[in-house]
């Protein structure tokens, strides 16, 4: 149990003291840029769908 405890200790100490968390700015911009990437990859892959499924029903009418 001892060992438990020492981990869970040794993880609050490198949580609070050692690790270095971005300012609210840096935070701000990481959202944005991931917002931007997420909806261009959606994008990408809307237009994707779209075409195969134009393809396919050019293909098979009946479908």
């Amino acid at each position: 149990m001892k060992k438990v405890v020492n981990y869970f200790k040794g993880i609050y100490e490198e949580l609070v003291h050692k690790v270095t968390w971005p300012s609210m700015k840096d935070l701000q911009n990481s959202v944005v840029v991931v917002s931007i990437a997420s909806l261009i990859i959606a994008l990408i892959v809307f237009m994707m769908d779209f075409v195969f499924n134009a393809g396919v029903h050019a293909l098979f009418p009946t479908m």
